[in-house]
């Protein structure tokens, strides 16, 4: 596996990225890896190498870059953490997403064509709005435990659902505070108005954050197998 941290230039700053890619076997189709709440991290690293060695070339953004190149939350409060992603709006990552394609344009490694976007926590607005905007490119997006799906605000993902050509996936936990049951509903009965392909699965027995290993109190292994067979056979139908 080829790995590399570098910089990618925005009109905002330096987005430090982490790229991960089979050595052999390329161009590969490109994945837009979106990072939750605690930041771009080893653990999302390592997410991101098994997206990478099933064939994908596979990008992780620090979305923070604005206000910090490396965020700890071991070192930060929760106030800290909400503050940051309070500061990111789905045009602003729709813009870093802009530039991470046009990046990858310029890389031999990436293949030309469809895309896929996976955005986890609160980044499953981003992804959702990303697969809107970029309609022509993203041909699978999914969201993980995310958050703000539905929405009163003017900027609400829900709002161009009905823009999306590609695959949309949503995966939900059971139990989420952040994610509740009201607003999934809410933004079911909207995607149900639109003639876009899509999906809603829940997760029983799952709380919000249960994907990841380090999540102590929260990951549950046999749900976050799921999720990989589910993104896995996604990308697998609509990039390969």
């Amino acid at each position: 596996m080829i790995e590399r941290e570098l910089d990618i230039s925005t009109r905002d700053g330096a987005m430090n990225t982490f790229i991960t890619h089979p050595e052999e076997g390329g161009p590969h189709p490109v994945i837009l890896f979106l990072m939750d709440a605690p930041g771009k991290r080893g653990e999302l690293h390592d997410m991101a190498r098994r997206l990478g060695t099933a064939g994908y070339y596979v990008m992780l953004p620090n979305l923070y870059y604005r206000r910090v190149r490396e965020y700890r939350i071991a070192e930060s409060t929760r106030e800290e953490m909400h503050e940051h992603m309070d500061s990111l709006s789905n045009a602003m990552v729709c813009d870093d997403i802009s530039e991470l394609l046009q990046f990858a344009d310029g890389d031999h490694a990436a293949r030309d064509g469809k895309v896929g976007c996976v955005g986890y926590c609160m980044s499953g607005p981003f992804a959702f709005a990303a697969a809107a905007r970029f309609s022509d490119q993203i041909a699978a997006g999914a969201s993980l435990h995310g958050v703000r799906l539905y929405s009163e605000a003017d900027d609400s993902p829900h709002l161009d659902a009905h823009k999306i050509t590609g695959e949309m996936y949503f995966g939900c936990a059971e139990t989420d505070e952040y994610a509740p049951r009201e607003m999934v509903a809410a933004l079911e009965a909207h995607l149900a108005s639109t003639n876009i392909n899509y999906r809603v699965e829940w997760y029983p027995g799952t709380e919000h954050g249960f994907v990841f290993p380090k999540r102590i109190g929260k990951y549950d292994k046999a749900a976050a197998e799921r999720h990989w067979e589910r993104l896995f056979a996604l990308f697998e139908r609509q990039l390969k």
